[in-house]
């Protein structure tokens, strides 16, 4: 069995930054591409960021763009996302996300469609 296991959340102030990580289990990560999203109670899933199987090529939602890096080691089975200059609408439980069936994100990351998910870990941004 495949399992995305989630650190790194927690609270933060206004400015501040975190680092998310996603550790896979039961399957090796290195031909997938993987991603992360956002969703609170009651809201629509929101695309975060993405990331190629060799982790050479990144994509990024434009409200986090030039704020958020995502990257992979193959290696470890591990994929980060950096958080920089936090804001408070970035408050929200952030899910990494893997895709056995494709190496590439598609073009339209908002119609992505992914069937292996972590736990959710809390990014809360207070000042």
């Amino acid at each position: 069995q495949v399992q995305l296991v989630e650190t790194g959340g927690g609270l933060v102030q206004n400015g501040g930054s975190l680092r998310l990580s996603c550790t896979v289990s039961g399957r090796k990560i290195g031909q997938w591409a993987m991603g992360w999203f956002r969703q609170g109670l009651g809201k629509e899933r929101e695309f975060v960021a993405a990331i190629n199987w060799n982790g050479r090529t990144q994509y990024y939602a434009d409200s986090v763009k030039g704020r958020f890096n995502i990257s992979r080691d193959n290696a470890q089975n591990t994929m980060w996302l950096q958080m920089d200059d936090l804001k408070s609408e970035d408050t929200d439980v952030y899910y990494c996300a893997a895709d056995p069936d494709s190496g590439t994100p598609p073009t339209n990351l908002r119609v992505w469609w992914i069937d292996l998910w972590g736990q959710g870990t809390l990014v809360a941004v207070s000042s």
